[in-house]
C-alpha cells in the first residue's frame, strides 16, 4: 500500500480512495506472475491437446516429442505420483486424459523445454491415433440423448399447472442465451519451484489458492502443508480462475517435481480459450399465464444448460440460475426445472453472476412479452409484479425477502432518468425514421449474496503491528483488480484510526492464512473484511488493556483518533503506544475469523435461506439499431445501484461500470461458435469480440442508492462484484423493443443473445 495516494484519511471509511495498485497498473509497475524473476535453469511447459472431441485413444507416440530440440522431460498420466485429477470435487477432471478423450483440446501430456517456443513446437510432433465416437456438442444434442452431469432438478412454489389452466391469458416461447469467455487480460499462468523435502512453492493466477494447494498436493501425493500457493494479484479473473487454474498449476508442479527445476506455464491465448470453460449457454423454454393487467398468474420454466464433459461447478451454477429466475418479482405459482447437460465440449465453469444472469434474463424476456400481449408499457408490468407491490414476499426456494427496496429504487430511477418523457421521445423518433429505430428499457436487479455451499462462507485474516506502529495485513481474499485489498485495508485503518498508507498488504499465501474460500460469489469484502476487523479488534483490545493498566484508567476512557490514542487527559501517538506495548511484552499479532450467519439450505428440497441478503439495482438503457444491417449502439445508460453503505464509492462505481459493460458484451457481441465436430472457432481476439472503450455509451450516469445494509455486514456495505453485471439486461430488452418497432408491432421478436447484428437482422421483418 506504499503507493497509496497521500490522502491523510485518519481512519476514515466510506471514502473515495484510489485502488492500492492503480498507479502501478497504469505505469507498468504492477508485478504479475510473468513479471517475476526467472531462475536461470527455469523450464517452460506446454500441453499436448486432443484433436478429437470424443474418442478412444488407440495409440500415443511421443518419441519425436522427447527428441525435439530443447526438450528436457515429457509427462503423461503414468508419471503422476498421486491422483490424476484436478476437479473441484467430483473427481472427473483428469490432468491428462488416458483411455478416452472427451472434448477437443483436452490435455494429453506435458512437455518441459528450455524455452517456451521449443515446448510449443515439440507438442505438435505427437502422433495420436483415435477411434472417434459420437459427440454431443449442443444443448439440443444432450437433451435428445438425455445426457446430464446430474439428475434434473425441480423447484416449485404453489401450483403452476393449475394456475396456467385458469389464467386469463397464456404465452409460451423459447430463448437461447449464449456463453461467454472470461477474456481476462492476464491469461492462465503458473510457476512452480521445488523446495526442500519434496515441498513445492507455486505461484498461480487463481481466485482459489487453497483449492490449487489441495489439488497440487493431490496430484503429487503430498500433504497439504508441503505445498504453498501464492498470488499477489491477477490481471482479471471473473470466475475463470476459480477452478481451472488447478490444471496449469498441477502441470507446472508435476514437472518441477520430475525435473528438480523451476517451471513456468504461460498459456497461449488460443490454447487458454480452447482449454478453459466459459459461461454456461442456456436454452430456456417457458409457459406463462397472466392477467389483462400483466400480472403473472402462473409460470413454468425449463432451463437447459451446456455443462461440458465434467461436473466442475455446474450443479451450483445451475442452482443459482433457478434461485434468480424470479429476479425482483413474486412468482406465487411457479415450476422451475433445470437440466444440466453433459456434452463433449470443455466443461463450463464459474463466471461473474454464476448462473444468475441466465435466470434473470429469462424473466425479463417473459415480462416484455407479457407487456406486448397486453398492450402495456413493460415498466408498468414490471412494477405490477414486484415483491411487496400487492404481492407476496416468498421466493420460489422459500426465503422471505426482508430487505426489499426494489420498488423505491425503481421509482427513483424512473424519475431521475426521465424515463416517461424519453419513452415518448423514442416513439416520436421511430415514427419519423424508417431505417434506424430506437429502444428504451428499464430493468431491475435483485441478487443474492452468499456462497450456496455453506462451508465456503468463512474467512480468515492475519494482522501484525510492528514495534514502529506500521501494520501488516494478510487475508484469504485474492486481488484480481476489483479493489478488495484497498477495501480491507480501509477497514483495518478505520479500526486503528490510522492513515491507510501505514498498512502493508502482502500477497495471498496459503502458509499465512489456511483453508481459505475462493474469492467469488461477490463475498470478498464481506468475508475478508469481517475477518480482518476481528483480528484488528483483538489487537486494539490488547492495546487498550495495556494502556488502562499502565496509566491506571478505565478502558472506556481510552479512544483512538487521528493516528493518536487518547487516555483520559493524556494524548500519545499510536506509534508510541505500540512501542510501549512491545516493551511490555504484549502480543502484537492476531488472527481473525468470520462466518456468515443466518444462512441454511436444504438442496434436496431446494428450500431454505441460501443468501444472507440481497443487493439491488436498476438500469435504463437507450439503444439504436440499423434495420438494414442489424448494427446497433448503446446511446445512454442511467444506473442506480445499491452498494449499501459503500466502503469505497469510487471503487464500487468502477465495478458497476465494468460489470455493466461486461454484461452488455455477453448480450450483444461475445459469440462463442463451435463447429459440428466440437472445435471452438472463436478462440482468439480476431474472432471473438469483447466490448472496447468505443462500445461504452456516450452518456453513462451511475449513482449509488442512499442506504445501508439492514444486515450486520462489514460497515453495513453490500457486495458489488456480480450484481452490476445483470444491469445490462436493460440493453437486451431495449434492443428487443427496437427490433419490435421495425415490424408491424403485432408480433413480438424472439431475439436471442448475443444480439449480434446477424441475430438482430434475422428477427427484423423484411
Amino acid at each position: 500500500m506504499s503507493e497509496t495516494t497521500p490522502q491523510a484519511i485518519k481512519g476514515d471509511i466510506h471514502k473515495e480512495l484510489r485502488h492500492d495498485s492503480a498507479a502501478k497498473h497504469v505505469s507498468g509497475g504492477a508485478r504479475y506472475i510473468d513479471d517475476l524473476p526467472e531462475r536461470r535453469d527455469m523450464l517452460h511447459i506446454c500441453l499436448g491437446q486432443s484433436s478429437c472431441a470424443h474418442g478412444k485413444i488407440l495409440s500415443m507416440d511421443l518419441d519425436a516429442v522427447r527428441a525435439a530440440p530443447g526438450v528436457i522431460a515429457v509427462a503423461t498420466a503414468a508419471d503422476i505420483p498421486g491422483v490424476n485429477d484436478v476437479s473441484p470435487f467430483a473427481g472427473d477432471d483428469p490432468l491428462f486424459a488416458t483411455d478416452t478423450v472427451s472434448f477437443h483440446g483436452q490435455s494429453l501430456f506435458a512437455v518441459a523445454a528450455e524455452t517456451r517456443d521449443q515446448a510449443r513446437k515439440a507438442v505438435t510432433l505427437a502422433k495420436v491415433v483415435y477411434e472417434e465416437l459420437p459427440a454431443l456438442i449442443t444443448v439440443d444434442d444432450a437433451m435428445a440423448a438425455e445426457s446430464y452431469v446430474e439428475d434434473p432438478q425441480l423447484m416449485t412454489q404453489g401450483d403452476a399447472a393449475q394456475a396456467l389452466k385458469t389464467a386469463p391469458r397464456t404465452l409460451n416461447g423459447r430463448l437461447r442465451i449464449g456463453g461467454q469467455d472470461h477474456f481476462y487480460l492476464e491469461g492462465q499462468i503458473a510457476m512452480a519451484e521445488p523446495r526442500e523435502d519434496g515441498d513445492v512453492h507455486v505461484w498461480s493466477s487463481t481466485q482459489n489458492p487453497t483449492e490449487v494447494q489441495h489439488l497440487v498436493a493431490h496430484v503429487l501425493a503430498l500433504p497439504n502443508n508441503a505445498v504453498t500457493v501464492e498470488v499477489r494479484r491477477m490481471g482479471g479473473g471473473f470466475g475463470g480462475k476459480e477452478t481451472h487454474p488447478s490444471l496449469y498449476a498441477a502441470a507446472a508442479a508435476l514437472m518441477a517435481r520430475l525435473t528438480g527445476r523451476a517451471v513456468k506455464f504461460r498459456a497461449d491465448r488460443d490454447d487458454d480459450m480452447i482449454m478453459t470453460g466459459k459461461r454456461h449457454d442456456f436454452r430456456i423454454d417457458y409457459e406463462v399465464g397472466f392477467t389483462d393487467q400483466g400480472k403473472i398468474h402462473g409460470l413454468k420454466l425449463a432451463f437447459a444448460s451446456r455443462c461440458g464433459y465434467s461436473v466442475d461447478l455446474s450443479p451450483a451454477i445451475n442452482d443459482r440460475a433457478m434461485f434468480h429466475a424470479d429476479n425482483c418479482y413474486f412468482l406465487g405459482d411457479v415450476e422451475i426445472t433445470s437440466y444440466r447437460c453433459r456434452t463433449h465440449t470443455v466443461s463450463n465453469t464459474a463466471f461473474r453472476g454464476f448462473g444468475g444472469p441466465q435466470g434473470m434474463i429469462a424473466i425479463e424476456r417473459i415480462l416484455d412479452e407479457v407487456a406486448h400481449d397486453c398492450g402495456l408499457d413493460p415498466l408498468e408490468v414490471r412494477k405490477a409484479n414486484l415483491y411487496g407491490e400487492g404481492t407476496g414476499l416468498t421466493t420460489p426456494y422459500g426465503m422471505t425477502v426482508e430487505d426489499n427496496i426494489a420498488p423505491q429504487l425503481i421509482e427513483k430511477l424512473d424519475k431521475t432518468s426521465d424515463y416517461q418523457a424519453r419513452l415518448r421521445q423514442v416513439a416520436a423518433f421511430n415514427a419519423q425514421n424508417t431505417y434506424v429505430k430506437k429502444g428504451l428499457a428499464l430493468t431491475p436487479v435483485k441478487f443474492g449474496i452468499s456462497f450456496t455451499l455453506l462451508h465456503l462462507n468463512q474467512a480468515g485474516a492475519l494482522v501484525h503491528i510492528y514495534s514502529d506502529g506500521s501494520v501488516h495485513l494478510n487475508h484469504g481474499g485474492t486481488e484480481m483488480g476489483q479493489g478488495l485489498f484497498t477495501k480491507v485495508a480501509q477497514v483495518v485503518a478505520n479500526e486503528f484510526q490510522i492513515d491507510i498508507n501505514r498498512i502493508k498488504i502482502s500477497a495471498t499465501n496459503t502458509d499465512k492464512v489456511p483453508n481459505t474460500s475462493p474469492t467469488a460469489a461477490s463475498s470478498g469484502s464481506d468475508l475478508n473484511g469481517m475477518a480482518a476487523l476481528d483480528a484488528a479488534q483483538t489487537l486494539k483490545g490488547r492495546l487498550i488493556a495495556f494502556a488502562a493498566k499502565k496509566y491506571n484508567c478505565a478502558a472506556d476512557h481510552i479512544s483512538f483518533r487521528n493516528n493518536h490514542v487518547y487516555i483520559e487527559n493524556r494524548e500519545i501517538s499510536f506509534d508510541a503506544l505500540v512501542k510501549q506495548a512491545y516493551l511490555g511484552r504484549v502480543s502484537l499479532s492476531s488472527t481473525g475469523f468470520y462466518k456468515t450467519p443466518k444462512i441454511h439450505y436444504d438442496r434436496a428440497r431446494h428450500k431454505g435461506r441460501p443468501f444472507f441478503y440481497f443487493a439491488y439495482g436498476a438500469a435504463v438503457a437507450e439503444v439504436i439499431i440499423d434495420r438494414l444491417t442489424g448494427e446497433n449502439r448503446i446511446l445512454r445508460v442511467d444506473i442506480l445501484h445499491d452498494a449499501g453503505k459503500s466502503l469505497n464509492p469510487a471503487i464500487d462505481k468502477g465495478q458497476i461500470e465494468g460489470g455493466f459493460i461486461q454484461g452488455a458484451g455477453w448480450l450483444t457481441t461475445e459469440e462463442l461458435v463451435y463447429d459440428d465436430s466440437g472445435v471452438l472457432r472463436t478462440h482468439a481476439p480476431s474472432t471473438y469480440k469483447i466490448p472496447t472503450s468505443a462500445d461504452r455509451p456516450p452518456v453513462m450516469k451511475i449513482d449509488l442508492w442512499d442506504g445501508e445494509n439492514r444486515e450486520m455486514t462489514i460497515k453495513r456495505s453490500k457486495a458489488v462484484g456480480e450484481p452490476p453485471f445483470m444491469l445490462a439486461n436493460a440493453v437486451h430488452c431495449a434492443l428487443t423493443q427496437a427490433v419490435r418497432h421495425c415490424g408491424d408491432d403485432h408480433s413480438f421478436p424472439s431475439l436471442n443473445a448475443p444480439a449480434t447484428p446477424e441475430e438482430i437482422l434475422s428477427k427484423i421483418d423484411p
